[in-house]
C-alpha cells in the first residue's frame, strides 16, 4: 500500500484538473483563432458593411494565440505544482500553506480576456 494514499490521490485528481482547464483554454483559443479566420475569409469574399465593422474590431489572431499560450502555462503550473505538493506529502516535517500567487495571476489573466472578449462581441 501507498503510504498517505488519500492525499497522493487527492494531488493528482487537482493536477488533472487543471490539466482539463487547461485543455479547455487551449481549445477556446484554437476557436477564437478560427473565428478570427473565419470573419477574414467573409470579409473578402463579402463587402458587407457588418462583414467589416467585425473585422476592424480589436482582436486579431494574437488573441486565439494569446489563450493557447496561457492553457500551455497553466498546464506547466499544475506540473510544478503536483511535483512541488507531492514531495511535501512525502516529506515528514510540516509544512505551512503555500502561496497561491501564479493560480491568482492565471485567473486575472484570464478573466480580463473573457471580459475583454465578452465586450468585444457585444458591439
Amino acid at each position: 500500500m501507498i503510504e498517505k494514499y488519500s492525499d497522493h490521490a487527492a494531488n493528482e485528481r487537482t493536477f488533472l484538473a487543471w490539466v482539463r482547464t487547461g485543455i479547455a483554454v487551449i481549445g477556446f483559443g484554437f476557436v477564437v483563432e478560427k473565428f478570427n479566420l473565419f470573419i477574414q475569409m467573409i470579409a473578402e469574399s463579402n463587402a458587407s458593411k457588418q462583414v467589416s465593422r467585425l473585422q476592424s474590431g480589436a482582436f486579431s489572431h494574437y488573441d486565439g494565440l494569446a489563450l493557447i499560450v496561457i492553457g500551455m502555462v497553466i498546464i506547466l503550473v499544475s506540473l510544478f505544482r503536483f511535483v512541488k505538493t507531492g514531495r511535501m506529502i512525502d516529506d515528514a516535517e510540516p509544512h505551512s500553506a503555500s502561496g497561491v500567487k501564479a493560480e491568482l495571476a492565471l485567473a486575472i489573466v484570464l478573466g480580463l480576456m473573457v471580459m475583454s472578449m465578452a465586450a468585444y462581441f457585444a458591439l
